[in-house]
């Protein structure tokens, strides 16, 4: 009871602090992280400084300086591009329906630049250089001021070159205009991210020589004999070369790996063990931020329950679950009520299973509870391939089916089913209008999250024409599924209960029900082998035009993963509205995940006139060329000439 009390009066402090404005500027309450000490070494402060300290609405007005520093990170020591002396950098925290008046310091030898990722505000303020403004030379001071429209969990971070990967971003919370249904005691932001101590310019020359250069994961000579055993040589060599000819190995999960990286929570690895504390019976909101460069992370808290509230800073209707997977740049609101006392381990894994980030939900500092150990790397499927697939019922043999160029593909284990060998169809395959076709509703079984363990991927609701795209791209889906209902990579097969995106449901109806003046379809592109990333096969530097979007008009934007892994997609300036059958009640998305082989609808309203990025939030990915400008008009008095 004690701890309690002491809680409650800290928070009320800090809630008092905030009424009387005296938090704005005061770096040393909230920053979540680190902060230089007097003697120039960089520490790391109290940790629940990361509790959002909240209190009754105001405007805000906050100076964010941007400086290069030597600081403690990972377990070692770096120069890091510092927020406010702190890597990440300060919550950002404001409240709908007041003004924010941010001021951006350069104190770099460079240009810089930050973006308010999923924030509403004019085109100008949006932080992209060669877009949206020129940038933020050395010396100068850039000037945000907007009315807050909207609530949720945000982040914002550097658009130019890769400076993101040496720490330059940080977390936006925006409380409400009213209080949340919710109520919780307590909230705290979770910042994940990947630190390297190499040159990212280094990492990304390596990658462009070598494209699984940070890939130790590979098949074996065990891993083939064990494929002989169960499958048999025929089609275990059918298969080998089916990936080889695809240039792709179904172990290529990650570009970058826990071999470089090491996985940051709230800016501490994880024997750090950064720590959040509660009083048992507490409802406690974790505002979960996915700022890394370049990984996907799995999310779960062992022996308790999360109630996801939240996507992207959204309100959705509450889906209780065990586990979800956060792309990059994506974020996912969580309530937990822990009400024994006890630890929890937060344990956030990234994808490919090479490493993780790590903190601890406890009642008393200095608590700790078991990590679990590091699961099995996952594999890709014929499936992430875009076959052309029978799988109608589990357990039957899967027929013959279109081969892309490479031919025969076969046979892999699949669920305890092998796969009989594929055999090509010479591509005679009929494109079909992509434009005009609509998603196709959702069974439901997602709710239960039966239907990634009763089927092996979701229905098939496109062909692929046989456009290749150019030389951007090496291979095309065949077949586009419906994967909305399916669990991300690697969690196929985990006992217990995994967030999809069918489950997402607004709380809201949809204000705009009008049908789509336009319908656009993009085909996110690439080749691993040469390390080149584009839309529709075409890189950024080489394109001529941006997208346009009609001003105030509905827009269906559809998006066709034709390469073998996951692209984390971001659309600057609005909201998307996810089409995953859930009627009226779609929910609003920032950015989206696109599984491989993938069909995915989205619906835009275009009422935010400007030039707006729109791009994969794969860091490298993005500076290769992943990377379109959409274009909202007609309002050409609005565009800055000086980009």
């Amino acid at each position: 009871m004690k701890d309690r009390t002491h809680d409650r009066e800290r928070r009320q402090l800090l809630q008092a602090l905030a009424a009387a404005g005296l938090l704005t500027g005061f770096e040393s309450l909230l920053p979540a992280y680190a902060r230089q000490a007097d003697g120039g070494r960089p520490v790391h402060l109290d940790t629940s400084a990361a509790q959002v300290p909240g209190g009754p609405g105001r405007d805000v007005t906050m100076d964010i300086h941007v400086r290069e520093e030597r600081i403690d990170i990972a377990g070692g020591q770096a120069s890091a591009l510092t927020l406010n002396h702190s890597v990440p950098g300060p919550i950002v925290e404001l409240w709908e329906g007041y003004n924010a008046h941010l001021r951006v310091h350069n104190h770099l030898r460079e240009s810089t630049s930050i973006h308010w990722h999923g924030l509403l505000l004019p085109f100008t303020m949006d932080g992209v250089p060669g877009v949206a403004f020129p940038g933020i030379e050395p010396g100068d001071v850039f000037h945000v001021d907007f009315p807050v429209r909207q609530y949720g969990t945000y982040w914002y971070h550097s658009h130019t070159g890769l400076q993101e990967q040496r720490g330059h971003y940080g977390p936006i919370v925006i409380h409400p205009a009213h209080s949340y249904e919710d109520g919780v005691d307590r909230e705290y932001v979770v910042v994940l991210s990947d630190w390297t101590f190499e040159d990212p310019h280094r990492v990304m020359a390596r990658l462009k020589k070598l494209s699984d250069y940070y890939n130790f994961s590979q098949r074996t000579l065990d891993d083939f004999a064990e494929d002989v055993a169960e499958a048999g040589l025929g089609p275990t060599i059918q298969d080998r070369l089916g990936w080889g000819n695809m240039r792709m190995s179904p172990r290529d999960i990650a570009d970058v790996t826990g071999y470089r990286y090491t996985y940051l929570m709230n800016g501490m690895h994880a024997d750090a063990n950064w720590t959040a504390l509660f009083s048992p019976g507490e409802r406690i909101r974790l505002r979960v931020i996915n700022a890394s460069a370049m990984s996907y992370f799995n999310v779960r808290i062992p022996g308790l329950p999360m109630t996801v509230v939240a996507s992207d800073g959204q309100n959705v209707e509450p889906v209780e679950t065990d586990e979800f997977q956060i792309g990059v740049a994506e974020r996912f609101d969580v309530v937990v009520e822990p009400t024994a006392d006890q630890a929890y381990t937060l344990m956030a894994e990234s994808m490919d299973r090479s490493g993780y980030a790590r903190g601890t939900l406890a009642p008393r500092p200095g608590m700790a509870a078991a990590v679990p150990p590091l699961r099995a790397q996952p594999n890709r499927t014929m499936v992430d391939m875009g076959m052309d697939m029978d799988m109608e019922m589990m357990g039957m043999d899967m027929k013959g089916m279109s081969g892309s160029k490479g031919g025969g593909m076969s046979s892999m284990e699949h669920k305890g089913h092998a796969m009989e060998t594929m055999a090509g169809d010479k591509g005679g395959m009929k494109g079909m209008d992509h434009g005009e076709m609509k998603m196709q509703g959702m069974s439901g079984k997602g709710a239960d999250n039966s239907l990634a363990m009763m089927e092996p991927a979701g229905p098939i609701i496109a062909r692929h024409g046989p456009d290749q795209h150019g030389p951007g791209n090496i291979t095309v889906a065949n077949v586009q599924r419906d994967r909305l209902a399916e669990r991300g990579t690697g969690l196929q097969d985990v006992s217990h209960r995994v967030l999809t995106y069918s489950q997402l449901r607004n709380t809201k109806r949809m204000a705009d029900t009008r049908e789509p003046a336009k319908t656009i379809e993009l085909h996110l592109t690439g080749n691993m082998d040469r390390y080149m990333w584009s839309f529709d096969g075409v890189k950024y530097s080489d394109t001529d035009s941006p997208i346009d979007f009609p001003y105030n008009e509905r827009v269906r934007l559809i998006l066709v993963n034709d390469t073998m892994m996951e692209h984390p997609i971001h659309l600057h300036g609005m909201f998307m509205e996810l089409e995953n059958g859930q009627g009226d009640y779609l929910p609003f998305k920032d950015t989206i995940s696109v599984l491989a082989a993938s069909r995915v609808s989205l619906l835009v309203t275009a009422n935010e006139p400007g030039r707006w990025a729109f791009h994969c939030h794969f860091l490298y990915h993005m500076d290769m060329g992943m990377f379109r400008v959409v274009r909202v008009g007609p309002r050409p008095s609005q565009e800055n000439t000086d980009v």
